[in-house]
């Protein structure tokens, strides 16, 4: 399996995990936040850049998963309505939280909350298997000008 991500070239070489906090993890475990597509991952980056664009410093890190690596999936159906809203993150930082500690999968498959029918993927940086995982590509990314220039627009308002 493939997974993405789009970064700051600065980050765009190894796997590292930052261990700050975000919607499926709390502030020191460290896992790494992945799309399944190409177009998730601009989605989920572009949703945290308002008001700043891209530019030729953000890459594509392309990500290979081996399919025999467990995998554990949080449907967005068996979440409580509001989970999507960014002041509902308890909520999926509780569950997240329970799957970093159980340490059973390698990987948490969760709905995007930008694209709910997609999925991300935390994958758990402290687990055996994620030396496993290979970053195999770092490509440019090179999004179209006028999503530039609608990015932008935002800072101004």
């Amino acid at each position: 399996m493939l997974a993405y991500r789009i970064v700051h070239k600065q980050f765009s070489e190894s796997l590292n995990c930052s261990g700050m906090a975000g919607r499926w993890n709390l502030a020191g475990q460290r896992v790494l936040y992945a799309a399944d597509s190409i177009p998730l991952a601009f989605l989920e980056n572009m949703i945290r850049r308002q008001g700043v664009g891209f530019n030729e410093d953000f890459k594509i890190m392309i990500v290979e998963i081996p399919d025999n690596l467990s995998i554990e999936t949080i449907e967005a159906s068996n979440l409580k309505a509001g989970w999507r809203s960014m002041n509902q993150y308890a909520q999926t930082q509780l569950l997240g939280t329970a799957w970093f500690v159980s340490a059973a999968t390698l990987i948490l498959k969760v709905p995007s909350a930008v694209l709910p029918s997609s999925y991300n993927l935390v994958i758990n940086s402290t687990h055996p298997g994620f030396s496993k995982i290979k970053l195999i590509a770092v490509t440019d990314l090179v999004p179209d000008e006028r999503i530039e220039a609608i990015l932008k627009q935002q800072k101004r308002k």
